[in-house]
């Protein structure tokens, strides 16, 4: 089997996957985010390393005996670690693809006029959420990281960088390409470091990882128990993973991940240039082949569920809140805009605020809770849309995977307010199955990527139900609430 591991920023999974391509075994290991100070998000490198052993070794343990094929490694992106390349001890606490404390390192570049070029040449916006401002904010708040990191003393990563590093005992720096697509570091075109980015952001390449196709060897385990000489047999960020997870390889393709917060993604026929607040990325190279995508990412969506479940003092914020939600057929005109960090795709304003609106007299906490679920399908929407704008293809099918999925209220609400069909993944470790298939074309278990999508899928499809006018009045007061969320400081007011 191929023991697949999902690094993400709550909990780290590990799935035993066979040669049938179906998921064997399963466990997880929870993960701590610690926030200093406002805006930021850490984590402790040593922490997500403990958390991979204890997910993988229970994982193990399920299937005494199994014949491990290969590891198989999907991770939360964008979050960035730093080490020592002599010793492996980190430099400093990851800084989490969350976190916002490079903002003032972006907004420069933008006063510099480079958020052009940044654009042409990566397909992303100038935003912290990208890991080249926070190894910048590294390298000049450390003293001395900059002159380590120039000889190599130091090493930059990913999160897939850092757990094959700490698999291989430190014999490989590697990544693959759809994880280095999101550092804005990467040439688009070339699939390779970009020198003049490099020196934009003052990010030595010595540090780096090379970077590789998402599928093939990037090197052999050793120093864990059960896994000694096994291969690392791909790698891809978790969302791309997710993608390869729906088994279909072709342009107009578009799935949505719901977690925390939440990314679309569409695959292309060519490269695109990131129109309509979206980012161009990787999805995956294979073969030395890249394949383009859109993607939009959103900040707050099960985040904001979790938000309002605090806000009304409930014991489980996430479970509880959902269970309101479902107390009440509608949300009765309540709007609820999660943007306390700002809003991600296809807005890109990092001055938004949350806001909730539509209250009357007899509104109630469950109208509240029940607004926080319908917000999740409305800016999947505005993403949506913008990407069947940019795409240059049909997008008829919207594909759902992630945590929040398993709430049929909000599939059915989302297939309404979308007007076309929502199709579920019945594996809720989609990253992970996604990228232990892309690990069985490395062993050759499947000989392309038309093999995989013959491989069985869990499906289920949610209709849209309402007619287009209601679908029009839900989302004119959604856009509504939108615009007041971005109201600035500066004498407007609602």
């Amino acid at each position: 089997m191929i023991l697949a591991i999902d690094q993400g920023t709550t909990n780290t999974k590990a799935l035993l996957v066979d040669s049938e391509g179906k998921p064997r075994a399963r466990a997880s290991a929870a993960m701590r985010v610690t926030t200093r100070n406002l805006n930021w998000v850490e984590q402790d490198p040593d922490d997500i390393w403990r958390s991979v052993l204890e997910a993988t070794t229970e994982c193990l343990r399920q299937k005494p005996g199994v014949a491990v094929a290969g590891i198989a490694i999907s991770n939360q992106r964008e979050t960035v670690v730093a080490w020592d390349r002599q010793t492996g001890e980190s430099v400093a606490p990851a800084i989490v693809w969350q976190c916002r404390r490079s903002e003032t390192i972006c907004e420069q570049l933008r006063k510099d006029g480079l958020a052009d070029l940044l654009r042409q040449r990566t397909g992303l916006a100038v935003d912290p959420l990208f890991s080249a401002s926070k190894m910048r904010w590294l390298l000049e708040d450390i003293e001395g990281l900059q002159e380590r990191a120039q000889t190599g003393d130091v090493c930059f990563g990913t999160i897939d960088s850092w757990l094959i590093w700490k698999l291989t005992e430190g014999r490989v720096h590697a990544c693959d390409a759809s994880n280095a697509s999101r550092t804005q570091l990467l040439n688009l075109e070339r699939c390779a470091w970009d020198e003049e980015l490099l020196r934009i952001f003052g990010v030595p390449s010595a540090a780096l990882p090379e970077v590789r196709d998402s599928s093939g060897c990037f090197g052999r385990c050793s120093g864990v128990a059960g896994l000694n000489d096994v291969p690392i047999v791909s790698a891809m960020g978790d969302s791309h993973a997710a993608m390869a997870g729906h088994g279909s390889y072709v342009p107009g393709t578009v799935k949505a991940t719901y977690g925390t917060g939440s990314s679309l993604m569409t695959l292309l026929p060519h490269r695109g240039t990131g129109a309509n607040g979206l980012a161009t990325t990787i999805a995956w190279s294979l073969g030395g082949k890249t394949q383009y995508a859109l993607e939009g990412n959103i900040a707050m969506t099960g985040a904001g569920v979790a938000w309002v479940g605090e806000f009304l003092g409930l014991a489980k914020p996430v479970a509880d809140a959902a269970r309101l939600a479902g107390t009440v057929s509608s949300s009765d005109g309540v709007y609820f805009v999660p943007a306390m960090s700002g809003l991600g795709a296809p807005h890109w304003d990092s001055q938004a605020k949350g806001c909730l609106s539509g209250l009357t007299r007899t509104s109630r906490a469950a109208h509240m809770a029940r607004a926080a679920v319908e917000a999740i399908a409305f800016q999947v929407r505005d993403v949506f849309e913008a990407m069947a704008a940019g795409a240059g293809c049909e997008l008829p099918t919207l594909c759902a995977d992630g945590g929040a999925t398993r709430n049929d209220a909000l599939m059915q609400f989302q297939a309404d307010v979308l007007g076309r069909p929502v199709v579920r993944s019945g594996c809720e470790d989609l990253s992970a199955l996604g990228v232990a298939w892309f690990g069985g074309l490395s062993l050759g278990w499947w000989k392309s990527t038309a093999d995989l999508e013959l491989l069985p899928q869990e499906v289920q499809s949610f209709l849209p139900q309402v007619e287009s006018d209601e679908r029009e009045r839900l989302h004119t007061g959604w856009k509504t609430a939108v615009s007041r969320a971005r109201l600035r400081e500066s004498g407007e007011g609602l």
